[in-house]
Formats: structure tokens, C-alpha cells, sequence
């Protein structure tokens, strides 16, 4: 931080701070939550996301919508993950729940934020999990709810697509639904990758937020690409239809750097 000018300097004090501000702001609405309808909690979420991305000057562009789904059909989204951000810019683009790893849980007062909004955590280390990960999923989809998923386990420092754990995508398959593959890209002022936005690592969540704040500005680019139909398709090969679709679309590599566990139940952060 020292090679930074007094102004950029201030400007990441300012920014911090604000930051600071509006995750106590979080945790003090939250505390209502218990008396308030679903939808109401939904509405709620996706403002404090984008207001969020707002003070940490992260500017989203989205690329395609929904809007290519039957009316009322199942979705299951299917996303790259590069950022602790991620949840937050996929939140504002879309009416949406997550699927995240227990570890979330777990982050300082983000994670109590996030589990407010009804996601579904996995105990990634407990294989057997996974049937009630899927049960709580199936249930979403039939309703219509749109769930979010990071299938690659991990994340990334967004210079490579990993491949894409298919143990979550069982059921989209049982609904006949639509996996929806979703690619995301953080880039600088200059339009170049982002390394700020990177949370992977050794890099902590402070450290992220550091990062974040002394940027001018981050661009996220958020990508729906086309949905593919589930039915009667093996959710393996549904997995790597929609980690190589994502590829294609950032133009990175898809690696095969999966976790050794056979369809571990991998999803959201690191």
C-alpha cells in the first residue's frame, strides 16, 4: 500500500469504511428476518448486494438473460467461481438461491448474511451429504426456483475454467429441467483481468476487500448462456456441456483439475 498516493489511500479508507458500515447495516435488518415473508428477505438481498458492489465500485454487466427458459421451467445456473463476489454479483442480476459449501458459513458476517437467504449449505467432506443437498434441490427446482451452483469446488484466479463436479446436477435431470451455465469474468479499469477480484489461494477475505477498495473500479461481466435441456441426459455429460460452454465464452482453458473424490459434493467458495 505504501507505492499508493495519499488519495488513493484515502479513498481505500473511505471505501473500507464504508464497507464496514453497511455490513453492520446487514446484520441489523437481518435480525428482522424471522418475521418476514420469504420474498420480502429475497428483495431485501438482492438491494444490499447491489449496494454492496456499489461501494466497492464493482460495475456489472450482464450478457443475455433468462428470458430463453420455458416459462415456469426448472433451472439449475451453473457458474465459474472466482470471487467471494460471486454470490453478490450473481445475486443482483438475477431472482436466484445458492447452493454453498459449509465453509461460508463459517466467513465473519457474510456468511450469517448469506445463510438468511434460505441457501443450502454441503458439508463438501461428508459424501453422504450430497442425497440431502439434492432433496432440498429437487424441491426448489419443482417449485421454480432458480438455484446457483459452483460446480468446479473451488475457486479460480479466473485464467482457467476447472471442470465441472456433476454430483448436484442429478436433480435438474430428475425434473426435466434446464441447466443454465453461467460465465463470469472480473476486469480492471483497462479491461484487463482482474487479479483484485481473485479470491484463491492463500489470499484471505480482508485481504481481498484491501484489494478491492484501492481499485478505481472493477468490472464484473456476467454471461447466461444458452440453457441446455436436462432430460434424458446423464448429469456428467450435462457437467461438461456446461464447464466447456463457460470456457468458450471467457475464451480460457477448461482443465481437468477437479478434486480426486468422484462426484465430490463440490459447490460455492472456495
Amino acid at each position: 500500500m505504501s507505492s499508493r498516493s495519499p488519495r488513493e489511500r484515502l479513498r481505500q479508507v473511505v471505501r473500507l469504511s464504508q464497507l464496514a458500515a453497511h455490513v453492520g447495516l446487514g446484520l441489523a435488518l437481518s435480525a428482522s428476518f424471522p418475521l418476514q415473508p420469504a420474498r420480502a428477505r429475497r428483495a431485501w438481498f438482492r438491494w444490499w448486494s447491489k449496494r454492496l458492489l456499489r461501494i466497492v465500485r464493482v460495475r456489472v454487466r450482464v450478457h443475455g438473460d433468462l428470458d430463453a427458459l420455458p416459462s415456469g421451467a426448472p433451472a439449475l445456473l451453473l457458474s465459474n467461481h472466482v470471487s467471494w463476489l460471486d454470490v453478490f454479483v450473481v445475486r443482483a442480476s438475477v431472482e436466484c438461491r445458492f447452493v454453498a459449501k459449509s465453509d461460508i458459513r463459517d466467513w465473519p458476517v457474510l456468511g450469517w448474511l448469506v445463510a438468511c437467504q434460505g441457501t443450502v449449505f454441503v458439508q463438501r467432506t461428508r459424501r453422504a451429504d450430497t442425497a440431502r443437498v439434492n432433496a432440498s434441490l429437487a424441491s426448489a427446482l419443482a417449485r421454480g426456483e432458480p438455484m446457483v451452483v459452483f460446480p468446479e469446488g473451488t475457486t479460480t484466479d479466473g485464467t482457467e475454467v476447472r471442470a465441472f463436479h456433476a454430483s448436484l446436477l442429478q436433480p435438474v435431470v430428475a425434473v426435466s429441467g434446464y441447466a443454465v451455465p453461467v460465465a463470469l469474468r472480473y476486469r480492471d479499469a483497462s479491461g484487463a483481468r482482474s487479479d483484485a477480484a481473485a479470491y484463491a489461494g492463500d489470499r484471505s477475505l480482508w485481504d481481498s476487500a484491501k484489494l478491492l477498495t484501492a481499485e478505481r473500479e472493477v468490472h464484473a461481466d456476467v454471461h447466461f448462456l444458452a440453457p441446455l435441456a436436462a432430460a434424458e441426459r446423464h448429469r456428467r455429460e450435462l457437467a461438461q456441456a456446461a464447464a466447456a460452454a463457460v470456457a468458450t465464452a471467457l475464451g480460457l482453458p477448461l482443465t481437468d483439475k477437479a478434486r480426486p473424490e468422484p462426484d465430490a459434493a463440490a459447490s460455492s467458495s472456495r
